[in-house]
């Protein structure tokens, strides 16, 4: 089981974020593609692999929050699927063997009553251009052992369980479980994920808590109430690579020395 950290806000460059890896025996960081320094036309490859090296740790890819290539309007969905094509290609340059990445619920109408979702009403579209997202995907890795691996966030929706099942019918996609995310979400997708564990090859692990009706994540090990020690065995189990999710070097420092008694 590899253990990495997500890239650090507090540190604006990556020189900072391997020295922290290195510092704490981390396997890898998986670098933000939100942020401005992280954009492809930021980032030396060669520069990148040699700090890998030096501090002994690989990288895994945070794909833009932002991205949608079932976006309706084929001029943005278009950019979307260039820019996962780059990151492709900065991933095998790196060795970087997973990218992770969201799915958007897109545009809503808000009724008296509900919320219309565009990709519900307009399924067929949507699955259309996932399935050409997959296509896609599936050709730009080609014979690559990199996964696309999709992460849960604020709830599935049915047509988000579609998609999976059709970006699940190629062997370059996977599955990420992010287990803050779900009980945030009152475990609307553990479940689901489970039932595809043969899939699940990455997690992002913090600890959460329902605090005053409140409910945080991103937590240290050990000040929610997640049984973590229940997660890193199914993370050991499979072997999936593990992101120790905390936001600030400080709750990351506190999770490696809790996470022996969790």
């Amino acid at each position: 089981m590899k253990i990495g950290m997500p890239t650090l806000i507090e540190y604006d460059t990556i020189e900072k974020n391997a020295a922290v890896c290195g510092e704490l025996g981390l396997d890898f960081i998986e670098l933000n593609m939100n942020l401005p320094q992280f954009q492809i036309n930021s980032i030396d490859a060669e520069y990148f692999k040699s700090l890998s090296e030096r501090f002994g740790f690989l990288y895994t890819i945070h794909l833009d929050e932002n991205l949608d290539p079932c976006d309706f309007n084929d001029h943005v969905s278009d950019a979307y699927l260039q820019t996962v094509k780059e990151a492709i290609t900065l991933a095998k340059e790196l060795g970087a063997p997973k990218l992770n990445m969201h799915l958007k619920k897109g545009v809503y109408f808000t009724l008296p009553d509900k919320k219309v979702f565009l990709f519900e009403k307009y399924k067929d579209v949507y699955l259309e251009k996932m399935r050409a997202f997959r296509d896609m995907c599936e050709r730009e890795i080609a014979n690559s052992n990199i996964k696309v691996c999709i992460e849960n966030c604020s709830g599935y929706r049915k047509f988000h369980k579609e998609a999976i099942g059709e970006l699940l019918k190629s062997s370059v996609f996977a599955l990420t479980f992010d287990i803050g995310h779900d009980h945030c979400t009152g475990g609307k997708d553990g479940k689901f994920i489970l039932e595809h564990r043969d899939r699940l090859v990455h997690m992002h692990v913090h600890d959460a808590i329902n605090r005053d009706g409140i409910k945080h994540d991103h937590l240290a090990f050990g000040e929610g109430e997640l049984d973590i020690g229940r997660f890193l065995s199914l993370a050991e189990e499979l072997e999936c690579t593990v992101v120790l999710e905390t936001k600030t070097s400080d709750a990351l420092k506190r999770t490696i020395t809790n996470i022996s008694s969790v």
